[in-house]
């Protein structure tokens, strides 16, 4: 049996075992303790859950991250997430095939039970780094916290981010893995008296009455009074509609990184993005980490949305990236199998003769996020004081994040009458350095120094970062500290030159500082590079392939070094001999082989109208064509739609398909403000109706009144 589990890494270690036994469709298996179904079933092999009553089209994860019920299959007799229910020992499982049979069950067997009820000062809902920083803040003073989350720990997407982070050492954690600051919000967090943590635990309404309902650890439901709601429930990815979009194997990157980092299994072999953003960018570098093929990435505008450090990495490594291009076609039978992209125009819509076909077995789709917001708008329609930090208020990075939930945090406590010195102004001005987009991007300028050490700065976008100013023992690269969003420079200095200490090397999130010695020879150099794979792939003496910033290859030359610093675990600095009139330019080293495109049949015509056979209702299988040709016919409400359809009647509620809708109202010239939204009513998040009537069986029921 083929192994799926990720057992090296150079940042991840797991010594657990998978020990728990279970069963899909009467075979056994075993997942690890506290393992979601969905990673189990994918590190045992099983891409595919079930087939959809409708047409039985195969059916795997998408988001992994309870949104939507692509994932649903049957344990122990229910229907469940798979990605958000944890393996119990001998679990039997099967697919969610066709419709289900309710059972024929007389009521008088069942009682209900007054449904518990709590009163607090702050609810906030997500564990992530707003919902942490604000719970630390609020803590901190002394203001009765209940902080609830969904998963079964804390940290929400920073427990998939193995990269250092960018924006400010101080402020932020900069210069930190994402995993090393969820334990250390956490660990903050847990140690104030006065903050409550429920893990588990799900918000699926908000009622008149200012409750909020709350599924305890999966089984109890309980209302929560609080005085005032923060929201700090995170961000949703945005979906892409193209003929094949539903195969198994087509998911979003959160998913993959859930798979890859949180649970250490391989998903797949050889992947293919879609997305030039943050998202996209470092979703594929931690596939290379995971040792898994990256055969290339499109992003339909002239240049990628993310941090230029981020693309370079991926470009280095011998990825090959596609600006001005999009996926037309996902081909395959019960899973992905290939991929067509094609150029496209300034109008965004294909060029014919430009397509290109790639063999890969995954898709990530990385276009972008949509706030979790159905919170703040019920609690604003019912007089709910509530506030949002994170995501949830504004997509932005992490970094972003922590420092927006600390003033949150603060606000709601001077709110509460428990904060008495008001909220420096120097917190807003940080707070929008580390939420603004990249700045201007500069020539990189060789440089013509060949004596001594020194740093290469390879990094020429401006983006908020300053960890290379922070660890250099001597304070010779400098950061404009009111703004950190400037590039760094590096000062000579002839009284304090730099030791070569190699901490920048090892600190810089975007891994674009290397080291250059031309103390050793005249003709040669000393270049010295970070590398964030595995370690052992290296021995001294090997030829490696070295690239400048922007992946093209300077030549082969031998490793002389490779060493840790102690401080900086994870990053392996790689000591290279090369001649001395490339060691400014050298800023990287070639990982993986570059993929090609597959021979394609030019002589096949996609039609314009292509997308008319994506889905664009993931559960009720409802196609981009039948909503098109509804908006052209003049239906300007998209209940009406709903209605004639089921889009957005399936599961997930709409969280996929109702943001496609919209833009596809917008591709047809119509503004949304002419155009009428269906109404968000709780219950936000599907959930037994047994569990809201908090109905117990007779024994059950008994039992509880002793």
């Amino acid at each position: 049996m083929t192994d799926y589990r990720i057992h090296s890494h150079p940042i991840l270690h797991d010594n657990s075992k998978p020990t728990i036994p279970f069963y899909w469709k009467n075979q056994q298996f075993f997942a690890k303790p506290g393992e979601m179904i969905a990673s189990a079933l994918y590190a045992n092999g099983i891409r595919i859950f079930s087939h959809h009553p409708k047409d039985n089209a195969p059916q795997g994860i998408f988001c992994a991250n309870g949104q939507c019920a692509q994932c649903m299959v049957i344990a122990d007799g229910l229907p469940v997430k798979a990605c958000m229910t944890a393996v119990r020992s001998d679990m039997r499982i099967t697919p969610a095939e066709g419709l289900p049979m309710l059972p024929e069950v007389p009521m008088q067997k069942y009682l209900g039970a007054p449904v518990p009820e709590y009163a607090v000062e702050v609810l906030i809902i997500g564990g992530g780094p707003a919902g942490l920083s604000a719970a630390k803040e609020l803590g901190e003073l002394g203001v009765q916290v209940l902080l609830i989350d969904d998963k079964s720990k804390l940290g929400g997407k920073l427990v998939l981010q193995t990269h250092r982070f960018f924006g400010s050492k101080e402020a932020v954690f900069a210069g930190t893995r994402g995993i090393d600051i969820a334990k250390k919000l956490e660990e903050q967090v847990q140690a104030l008296q006065s903050v409550t943590v429920w893990l588990s635990s799900t918000a699926i309404g908000i009622f008149e009455d200012h409750s909020v309902g709350v599924l305890r650890e999966g089984s109890e439901y309980v209302l929560v009074h609080p005085q005032v709601l923060l929201v700090a429930t995170g961000a949703r990815e945005k979906s892409l509609a193209f003929p094949g979009n539903t195969l198994p194997g087509i998911y979003g990157a959160g998913a993959f990184q859930t798979l890859v980092n949180r649970d250490l299994v391989r998903p797949c072999q050889n992947l293919f993005i879609v997305g030039g953003g943050n998202v996209g960018l470092i979703a594929g570098y931690h596939a290379i980490q995971a040792g898994i093929h990256v055969a290339g990435l499109v992003e339909a505008a002239p240049q990628c949305g993310g941090y230029k450090v981020h693309q370079d990495k991926l470009a280095r490594s011998g990825v090959p990236i596609y600006t001005s291009h999009t996926v037309l076609e996902a081909i395959g039978t019960d899973h992905l199998e290939k991929v067509v992209i094609a150029q496209v125009d300034e109008h965004f819509q294909p060029i014919p003769g430009t397509e290109k076909r790639f063999s890969c077995d995954t898709l990530l789709i990385a276009v972008g996020l949509d706030p979790v917001d159905e919170f703040i708008r019920k609690a604003q329609e019912v007089g709910l004081p509530v506030y949002a930090a994170g995501d949830a208020n504004e997509i932005a990075e992490a970094s972003a994040a922590i420092f927006s939930g600390k003033i949150v945090g603060t606000e709601i406590a001077e709110r509460l009458g428990r904060s008495t010195e008001p909220i420096p102004q120097d917190w807003y001005r940080i707070e929008e350095i580390l939420k603004s987009k990249p700045g201007k991007t500069l020539p990189e300028m060789p440089l013509s120094q060949n004596k001594g050490v020194f740093p290469v700065l390879h990094c020429a976008q401006e983006i908020p970062c300053d960890p290379c100013a922070r660890v250099c023992p001597r304070n010779l690269i400098q950061v404009d500290p009111e703004d950190i969003r400037s590039l760094p420079r590096f000062l000579q200095d002839e009284q304090k030159g730099c030791t070569g200490c190699l901490r920048c090397v090892a600190v810089c999130p975007g891994l674009a500082i290397t080291l250059v010695d031309f103390r050793k020879s005249q003709k040669t150099a000393l270049v010295s590079l970070p590398y964030e794979l595995q370690a052992e792939n290296l021995k001294i003496g090997d030829l490696v392939e070295v690239t400048d910033t922007d992946g093209q290859s300077l030549g082969r030359f031998p490793v002389l070094r490779l060493r840790q610093l102690p401080v900086y675990s994870g990053t392996t600095i790689v000591t290279v001999e090369t001649p001395t009139e490339l060691a400014t330019r050298i800023a990287g080293l070639r990982l993986i082989a570059q993929s090609k495109p597959e021979p394609f049949d030019q002589v096949k015509q996609f039609p314009q109208d292509l997308s008319d056979e994506a889905y664009i209702c993931r559960c009720e299988r409802v196609k981009v064509g039948e909503i098109r040709s509804l908006i052209r016919a003049g239906i300007r409400d998209i209940n009406q739609i709903k209605a004639l359809t089921r889009a957005s009647m399936g599961s997930c509620g709409g969280k996929t398909c109702l943001s496609l809708i919209k833009r596809l109202y917008e591709a047809e010239g119509i503004p949304l403000s002419e155009v009428a939204e269906p109404p968000v009513r709780p219950v936000f998040v599907e959930v037994p109706l047994s569990v809201l009537a908090n109905i117990q069986t007779d024994n059950n029921h008994a039992e509880g009144a002793k």
